[in-house]
């Protein structure tokens, strides 16, 4: 049994069955069930108790037991028809009724389908993060004032808009300039070697991809989140109708502490909780809808006046990739590092900007 990519995949010698893994929304686990409550009529209470005596009590222990082996042994039983049929109705009704079977190529070809990335515009935060972006992540940039993040936010969302993606930029400190993608898109449109091409009209295009939303509190932003997420799902089945079709989606919010830190300042319970609020519809966001969710973050001191990320220990969870940028005052050089990696030791440094 393994966990990877929020897909628990448990393995007998002949099937392999993707289910959610615990790290699902779902409350009760169907691979933790017990076999008889599967209703099934073949499952008596003799089979049960055969299937008992050999350790098989769950879903999970059938699927991990070595299903030839257990109908060989049946075969000494008075019932070891029924026992067979038993084996052949809970198969059949894991099949039906619980994501398709698949193998490891199966698997591997799903996550290609489904996993993209989106570039930084910046090949050595691109390198660290191993292609840019990834689906399915949220993504924090965290660091002092004039390190880079806004800066990182736009040219992301640029270069997603000029590859035909769709971006959402939540600006909650009046950070977004227009002007400044509008040089960026330019720069994207020259380097491409479209030097004539780069007019009005053709940055229309682009630009009509991105979607500005300003704002300045924490409720406002949880609800713009939930719009955001019905309008998603409903523009991802339309596009999942269309054969050969990919959905490109990127969400920024420059800076979420911004509208976070003063509801705990004010009121620390509630203020956790809609903190909370927050970081769950992201995560839901990025996961359900395969698109990447892109954050800055500031930095506080910390005990022994030490800086570190804001909004505290309970936000650290929220975020699959930190991004720590810093800068050295005395040669104007920019750095990251990675802190936090769902999927890599995070032990790289990168000079990104000078």
């Amino acid at each position: 049994c393994f966990v990877r990519e929020g897909v628990c995949v448990y393995r007998s010698p002949h099937y392999t069955l993707n289910v959610p893994s615990i790290a699902s929304e779902s409350i009760e686990e169907p691979l933790m069930s017990q076999l008889k409550s599967m209703g099934l009529p073949s499952l008596t209470g003799e089979v049960l108790s055969f299937l008992a005596s050999h350790g098989v009590a769950t879903v999970e222990d059938f699927l991990v037991r070595d299903l030839h082996m257990l109908v060989a042994v049946s075969e000494c039983q008075q019932d070891s028809e029924q026992i067979k049929q038993a084996v052949t109705d809970v198969l059949l009704f894991l099949e039906n009724n619980y994501v398709p079977w698949c193998d490891g190529a199966g698997l591997f070809r799903s996550l290609q389908e489904t996993v993209c990335f989106h570039s930084t515009g910046c090949e050595s935060i691109d390198s660290l993060l191993l292609g840019g972006l990834r689906s399915g992540t949220v993504t924090e940039l965290v660091g002092l004032a004039s390190t880079g993040k806004t800066q990182i936010c736009m040219q992301t969302a640029a270069l997603s808009a000029f590859n035909g993606g769709t971006v959402d930029y939540i600006d909650t400190c009046n950070s977004f300039s227009s002007h400044r993608i509008l040089q960026l898109l330019h720069g994207l449109f020259r380097s491409a070697g479209n030097f004539q091409c780069a007019g009005s009209h053709i940055l229309e295009l682009p630009l009509k991809n991105i979607f500005c939303h300003r704002v300045f509190d924490v409720f406002s932003l949880l609800t713009l989140l939930h719009q955001l997420h019905s309008h998603i799902d409903s523009s991802n089945k339309e596009v999942q109708s269309v054969p050969g079709v990919a959905y490109s989606h990127l969400i920024v919010i420059d800076s979420v502490s911004s509208v976070i830190s003063p509801v705990l300042s004010s009121n620390k319970v509630q203020g956790h909780a809609l903190m909370i609020s927050v970081g769950q519809i992201l995560k839901k966001l990025a996961a359900k809808n395969h698109l990447s969710v892109l954050i800055t973050n500031h930095m506080v001191t910390g005990r022994g006046g030490l800086l570190k990320p804001a909004l505290g220990e309970s936000w650290k969870v929220v975020p699959h990739v930190r991004l720590l940028l810093s800068r050295n005052s005395a040669n104007d050089i920019c750095m990251a590092s990675l802190i936090k990696h769902s999927s890599m030791v995070c032990i790289s440094k990168f000079v990104y900007m000078k």
